[in-house]
């Protein structure tokens, strides 16, 4: 079966859809890869066909955009991007479809799977990284400085969603998505990130039951797999610079603010001071040398990338943006972690990580020196927390995230045929 896969987003957002795509590719099928420009070697490494979104200077300026990483104005730049996507996307993949077998697959962000399903009939797939973007009126995600528990009025939550997509989200990313929409003779949608989000006929949550304890008003086609803790397509060594760095002295502490900002430089420099105040080695996580101090002390070294899997066994915490591919990461790891969120998910997987009691949270606001050494000293010397750690990665050592999520994309295959065009 041909199977097309759109992953939007970084490189957190990527890489489970390009494990997706290997396994689905084993089990004798034909996935093909819809990404950013920068994600062709990473697929051509896993032996997926792929068509870009755009080009490389696209991707990367968007990582420049500070828009990009606000809680409420990215929505208006993630709009932005979608009006300044490549406008032969929709005819590429159209081509693409094989009448009667063909499935697809988006991410949360992949719109485009869920139009070209509608348009085409063809059996559909939304997979969530993370369990933000899922709503519900009982324990709903924590959305920047808003948290709604239990102990929120379920009318309340309910009025609440209805006012961020009115006012919102169906006049930026909403809008951007019905222009496209009526380009390619769709109807408009509304309440883009409602209940049409999630209109597939297969829904994946790529995170474990409990991490996000399932709702009474999740959908009732959600299935929850895993998470997918795949980071070896950048191969499964470490940087040979970093390597040496970490056989040279103690567990240093890891420092990344993810791969979808360019824009990290304050957070660099205050981790580097927090860091050196209570006499630990540091190492940075950016492929943006201008995001780090100028001089970095001779026990902090700054690499681009390095696999998770292989690095966090080997530091004594990790401080990260809250991000949903670092985090599981980190939890694997049974590593201690400072969150700093910003947007989009990272603040509801951090407040999940604090409940776990494997974390701690700082905001953008107080992040500076002297609460990052505070905080760090604590985790560091927190048996207890330890402990939870470690239970937390030994639940996370059994089972197979992204062969289980097949399991279910290939069911609904073999149980829903692979769709027919609907006119031209």
């Amino acid at each position: 079966m041909k199977i097309l896969i759109v992953a939007a987003g970084s490189h957190g957002d990527v890489l489970p859809f390009i494990a997706l795509g290997r396994e689905l590719r084993r089990r004798g099928h034909q996935p093909h890869l819809y990404a950013a420009a920068p994600f062709r070697d990473l697929a051509v490494g896993a032996n997926l066909p792929f068509t870009s979104l755009g080009t490389a200077e696209f991707y990367h300026s968007l990582l420049r955009d500070p828009d990009m990483n606000h809680p409420i104005r990215s929505l208006t730049a993630m709009g932005r991007a979608l009006d300044q996507a490549d406008p032969g996307v929709w005819a590429t993949m159209s081509a693409d479809v094989v009448p009667g077998d063909t499935l697809v697959i988006g991410s949360t962000l992949g719109f485009i799977t869920r139009s070209l399903a509608e348009r085409y009939d063809l059996p559909s797939v939304t997979v969530h990284l993370a369990p933000a973007i899922l709503r519900t009126e009982h324990q709903a995600p924590r959305h920047g400085g808003m948290a709604m528990g239990s102990g929120t009025p379920r009318l309340l939550k309910r009025f609440a969603w209805y006012l961020a997509d009115r006012l919102l989200v169906d006049r930026t990313l909403g809008a951007a998505v019905n222009r496209h929409r009526r380009q390619v003779g769709l109807p408009p949608v509304r309440r883009l990130m409602g209940d049409w989000l999630n209109q597939a006929d297969l829904v994946i949550g790529m995170f474990p039951d409990w991490f996000a304890p399932p709702q009474p008003d999740w959908p009732a086609n959600l299935f929850l797999a895993g998470f997918p803790l795949y980071d070896q397509a950048f191969g499964p060594d470490l940087p040979d610079a970093l390597a040496s760095f970490l056989a040279a002295g103690t567990a240093p502490v890891a420092f990344t603010a993810g791969t979808a900002t360019a824009l990290a430089r304050d957070f660099f420099v205050a981790s580097v001071e927090g860091c050196r105040r209570i006499g630990r080695r540091g190492v940075l996580l950016t492929r943006h040398a201008d995001q780090v101090p100028d001089k970095l002390p001779p026990d902090f070294i700054r690499v681009d990338y390095a696999p998770f899997s292989r690095l966090l066994p080997r530091v004594a915490a990790l401080v990260h943006h809250g991000g949903i591919g670092t985090t599981s990461q980190a939890l694997a790891a049974g590593v201690p972690q400072l969150i700093r969120p910003m947007a989009h998910d990272q603040h509801d997987n951090a407040a999940r990580c604090v409940r776990l009691g494997v974390a701690e949270e700082l905001s953008i606001t107080r992040y500076g020196p002297k609460r990052v050494a505070a905080a760090l000293n604590r985790l560091l010397g927190d048996a207890v927390l330890h402990r939870r750690c470690a239970a937390v990665a030994a639940r996370l050592a059994a089972g197979d995230a992204v062969a289980a999520a097949c399991d279910h994309i290939l069911a609904l295959a073999a149980t829903r045929g692979g769709g027919q065009p609907i006119g031209g």
